[in-house]
């Protein structure tokens, strides 16, 4: 995530912030230009560029109840923004305690997002087109969803379903636990779907789904029976040598979902990184005394074997950073030869460069 700049004093200012803590303005994030707004008093922004100038507003969430900070443009017939007109279903908000929690999955949402409209991905809504994505967020107790009342998280034709207990720290722990992951976050669960959803899209109906098959394995294998193995006898004893997770070896099509999240969670973090200006070979940099400043953001390089060459030091260094401060493992990874170039063919598949 980069970091953005006040619209009205060029302070510092952060992805989800709706006020500069410096000047006090009202901010809007515009996705169309990626960068974050000063508000009028009326609470739009005008924008001059080319020649042109474009007013933008809230979007609907964001004038209701300061749930999203994303504008609009002035006059589009959707009054929501480019995340939110995503959503299908949103939990019964006149349930206590429920508004906390969809808003903290679709703070994630937007990360989501933001990572795909900078990496060039469609997000375009179901509403729009039949191939389209969407969202139920969806509680246990709603009886609608299935007949046990019991919201299962997972994909389905474009609908991505995320049970809100996800945003109570106390039960993703417990699950976590219950299913021992060593990373389970809200994020990782938008990530993890999303990978399902871009299969459709950018895989199987396309020339990329047979080298899929030669390296992830034939997804057309019975999905339900490859489950039903997985969690009643657990993961083949070598995943480790093999997966990027235990999870990612019960199906090709999870090994695919968990490799992709794994790529968007490793682009996401070297531009936090590199926005940050955290070094990731600081000897190397002394030595040669280039400036941060004018080194190449790891991030918009289409060299997949440089991003791994950062990527691997920072690991380390998040690892080290956490146990300086008491707290386990921030980055609880080991990536084996074949995860790498599991990781690899993603990248090329996003970034649309040949095998």
């Amino acid at each position: 995530m980069k970091i953005f700049t006040c619209g009205s004093c060029s302070a510092a200012v952060y992805f989800e912030n709706t006020t500069c803590m410096s000047c006090g303005a009202d901010l809007g994030f515009v996705p169309d230009t990626a960068q974050m707004v000063a508000l009028d008093a009326d609470g739009s922004a005008t924008l001059i560029g080319n020649g042109f100038s474009t007013r933008y507003i809230k979007c609907s969430h964001h004038a209701q109840d300061n749930g999203c900070n994303w504008m609009i443009r002035d006059g589009d017939q959707d009054p929501f923004c480019v995340s939110c007109r995503l959503n299908n279903t949103i939990p019964d908000l006149d349930v206590p305690g429920h508004r906390e929690l969809w808003h903290r999955l679709e703070a994630e949402k937007r990360r989501l997002v933001f990572t795909c409209l900078r990496l060039g991905l469609d997000v375009s809504p179901k509403s729009v087109r039949k191939d389209g994505l969407a969202f139920d967020f969806l509680a246990d107790e709603d009886p609608t969803f299935s007949e046990r009342g019991r919201v299962l998280t997972g994909h389905d034709a474009g609908l991505i379903t995320i049970n809100i207990a996800e945003a109570d720290p106390a039960a993703r722990i417990r699950m976590r636990e219950q299913m021992a992951e060593p990373y389970r976050t809200i994020l990782g669960h938008f990530r993890h779907e999303s990978g399902h959803f871009y299969w459709d899209r950018l895989i199987a109906p396309t020339t990329w789904l047979e080298p899929c098959r030669q390296l992830f394995g034939d997804e057309r294998q019975d999905y339900g029976e490859a489950l039903e193995t997985h969690y009643q006898n657990g993961p083949r004893s070598d995943w480790r040598d093999h997966y990027i997770s235990a999870y990612a070896a019960s199906h090709p099509w999870e090994d695919w979902a968990e490799s992709w999240s794994h790529y968007l969670l490793i682009v996401d973090t070297l531009n936090t990184a590199w926005n940050f200006g955290l070094q990731t070979d600081p000897l190397q940099v002394r030595a040669d005394g280039v400036e941060i400043a004018q080194r190449p953001n790891p991030y918009d390089e289409a060299d997949f074997e440089r991003l791994m060459s950062q990527w691997m030091p920072l690991t380390v260094a998040m690892n080290c950073l956490n146990r300086s401060v008491g707290q386990e493992d921030a980055y609880p990874f080991a990536l084996a030869a074949p995860v790498v170039q599991k990781l690899g063919f993603v990248h090329r598949v996003v970034r649309g460069l040949p095998l």
